[in-house]
């Protein structure tokens, strides 16, 4: 039997993942028979081999590959042999971080053979209620506008919901009703504006000024740090340097994920980006800024007409 996991949701189909690894464990308690494969060192080979070999105490085995959509060999010689690993008495469980597409014929043929199942970004009432059963699973409650709240702060991130939301119940101490609202998440949750520094940017690259001069006036309006604005551009151009100095040297997108060792999302966002310029006018921005952030701690200008005049130069 092969088992697909895959999806941009890493949260979910990580809990997913190590949900059929514990339940594996409960009924094969030696553990002898839990084999794992990764990306980075696949081979097929190995793989077959293994599969091939007798169990210890007669078990079925389970077999953990993660991340091998960026190994083309592996994944042609799993495609020529899927029906027989299909039909074996083991269990496969493919996991994937990286992008799939739809058209790939391994992912056609898993489709049709394998159990499958897709984590896509929780949205609208879906993220709510995910929120919402968290609090509750750590015996709190969140008031529905303290819950949106929440999200507007730190959008569909997981990963970081749970540690915000571990935080804010955390904070509540013990001995008592443990009932989060609105101002203890604007006490304790710095909103995300990643986000927007992504929308900044996108705009920056399609030369529309008045958009990204625009998504900057929101934040300060709403009295964000000048400074931390320019730091997050600063950080934001700075990866797609990273990024796209790997693809002009021609990396895959699993190894630009790998060498540049930023969190996938940020990856992917980068990837898109860097599309948009030539690597002289990522260096030469990227120089831009670090001399209107120099500009600014000398006193020589304000950091919020540094920032107006970066955009309006870029």
């Amino acid at each position: 039997m092969i088992i697909f996991l895959y999806g941009p949701d890493t949260f979910r189909s990580r809990q997913k993942l190590n949900e059929i690894i514990e339940y594996y464990k409960k009924i094969h308690k030696s553990g002898l028979n839990l084999k794992y494969f990764d990306g980075g060192n696949l081979s097929f080979e190995d793989f077959r081999d293994e599969l091939q070999q007798s169990p210890m105490f007669n078990e079925t085995k389970l077999f953990v590959v993660k991340n091998s959509w960026p190994c083309q060999q592996f994944k042609e010689k799993f495609l020529e042999n899927i029906k027989k690993i299909a039909n074996s008495r083991d269990i496969i469980l493919l996991y994937e971080e990286n992008k799939i597409s739809q058209n790939d014929l391994l992912f056609k043929s898993l489709k049709k053979i394998g159990k499958i199942q897709e984590f896509k970004f929780l949205e609208g009432e879906k993220l709510k209620n995910w929120v919402k059963k968290a609090f509750e699973n750590l015996g709190a409650k969140a008031d529905l506008k303290a819950i949106e709240k929440l999200i507007e702060f730190v959008s569909n991130d997981l990963w970081r919901l749970s540690n915000e939301i571990r935080k804010l119940v955390n904070y509540q101490g013990k001995g008592r009703e443990k009932i989060i609202q609105i101002k203890d998440i604007e006490l304790l949750v710095k909103p995300k504006i990643e986000t927007d520094i992504f929308k900044t940017i996108d705009a920056i690259a399609l030369k529309n000024k008045r958009k990204a001069l625009g998504l900057l006036h929101k934040h300060l309006e709403k009295g964000d740090n000048p400074l931390y604005l320019l730091s997050m551009i600063n950080f934001q151009f700075r990866n797609l340097l990273i990024v796209k100095d790997l693809i002009e040297k021609h990396q895959s997108y699993y190894l630009i994920i790998k060498k540049s060792q930023l969190n996938p999302f940020i990856v992917k966002k980068s990837y898109q980006q860097a599309k948009q310029f030539t690597l002289p006018e990522l260096k030469k921005i990227y120089q831009k800024i670090f001399q209107v952030d120099l500009d600014i701690k000398t006193g020589k200008i304000d950091a919020q007409t540094a920032l107006d005049l970066l955009i309006a130069e870029i």
